[in-house]
């Protein structure tokens, strides 16, 4: 998955879509003459975050009431493959047709990416949809970069999910969403997790690391002798690190953030030799099911970390650059006192905490007592809690 460059939509066969699209909303009547619903997330190129999450409770929910449709990425295969009914593949002038006819549209991550490409530009066209946000994680560790095409999208939308009261002062007073359009019903994946159960023993660790916006550009030479990539490395590389998985038969999966396509093969020569590591991209696997499948996380300031603390599981934080980072993109949290797991600031602290998890068998999260500082409700009922504040208000 990577951001859509907008060279891929071309602005006049969009213009043309988007005017046609209009027109016809105004005369086609809708399929099942109920009121229409249009979800998306991941840029249409994944099933398997918080608009999957939540479009999987509309169509055993809430089908009798709504049409319900979801936003995909032509290039992918997987509403085949998952045999995803009403899927509208995002571009299209079918696309542009629902997007005016909808009475809501719902997005983990932008209306531009998720709903319907380069509708910034035309947002204003379109006054009667509900739109809400729901986000594809906790906000928290980074903080937003708001480009020029994002603010038209930002006052567009009606409301903002957030997962408790410590998110919503986020998007209230570091986005500077008004109150009004903040409503609190948490987070709709989480509701298809175990909450609170530790694993008996960790078999399997799951490594994902986050992106760098300074490693956009760099050339491949510049990108191998980045901090990045030689932290990664080192760590792989560890002899301590590899005999505990090895004695202990741990699996260590390594899942790459989809910016990191350009140097997957880069990644993927650590893992040579070493049966316990596995390299995998981000097209390769599922992480819903890897969130599930594994006992353990190591990261740096990914939100995929929520997940594994609402289930209690040991959490390792390799911050290595977290100097650069605070300079370059900020965090809502005090990266020194506020992470609720195992801090290591070097990879042989990385491995110390994988001893105590590994060896020392102490599978449940440290710091587990402190999640309801950070997530209000874990009683499953998420996406129900989201759909009657949408759609019985």
């Amino acid at each position: 998955m990577e951001l859509k460059s907008k060279s891929r939509f071309s602005a006049g066969t969009t213009f043309l879509k988007v005017v046609t699209g209009r027109l016809l909303a105004t005369v086609l009547p809708t399929k099942n003459q109920k009121p229409i619903i249009l979800i998306g997330g991941s840029l249409g190129e994944k099933y398997e975050d918080n608009a999957a999450a939540f479009h999987q409770y509309l169509l055993e929910n809430w089908q009798h009431t709504y049409e319900v449709h979801w936003m995909y990425d032509r290039e992918m295969s997987y509403v085949r493959e998952k045999g995803i009914v009403n899927a509208v593949a995002l571009g299209s002038l079918r696309n542009y047709i629902l997007f005016f006819q909808a009475a809501h549209t719902i997005h983990g991550h932008s209306l531009m990416y998720d709903i319907a490409p380069e509708i910034d530009k035309y947002i204003h066209w379109n006054k009667k949809t509900t739109m809400t946000h729901i986000s594809h994680g906790i906000e928290c560790f980074k903080k937003i970069l708001i480009q020029p095409e994002d603010v038209p999208l930002l006052e567009r939308c009606d409301y903002f999910n957030c997962v408790s009261e410590y998110e919503k002062r986020i998007k209230r007073d570091e986005w500077g969403i008004p109150e009004e359009k903040l409503i609190i019903t948490g987070m709709a994946r989480f509701d298809r997790l175990p909450y609170n159960q530790p694993p008996p023993k960790v078999k399997s660790i799951l490594m994902m690391m986050t992106w760098r916006e300074t490693l956009m550009d760099l050339s491949e030479e510049e990108f191998k002798a980045s901090e990045y990539f030689k932290a990664t490395e080192e760590l792989l590389k560890d002899k301590l690190l590899i005999s505990h998985l090895e004695s202990h038969d741990v699996q260590l999966n390594v899942v790459l953030h989809p910016f990191m396509k350009r140097f997957e093969s880069y990644f993927k020569t650590l893992s040579k030799g070493k049966s316990q590591i596995e390299f995998y991209t981000f097209d390769e696997i599922s992480i819903r099911e890897q969130v599930l499948q594994s006992d353990a996380l190591i990261t740096d300031y990914s939100s995929i970390v929520w997940d594994f603390i609402y289930m209690n599981k040991p959490v390792i934080f390799y911050t290595f650059d977290q100097e650069a980072f605070l300079k370059m993109r900020g965090s809502y949290l005090d990266l020194d006192h506020d992470l609720l797991g195992y801090k290591a600031n070097v990879k042989e602290e990385v491995v110390e905490a994988v001893e105590t998890i590994v060896v020392e068998g102490k599978t449940a999260n440290p710091r587990f007592s402190e999640m309801s500082d950070y997530i209000d409700f874990t009683d499953g009922k998420n996406c129900k809690r989201l759909a009657n504040t949408l759609f019985t208000a």
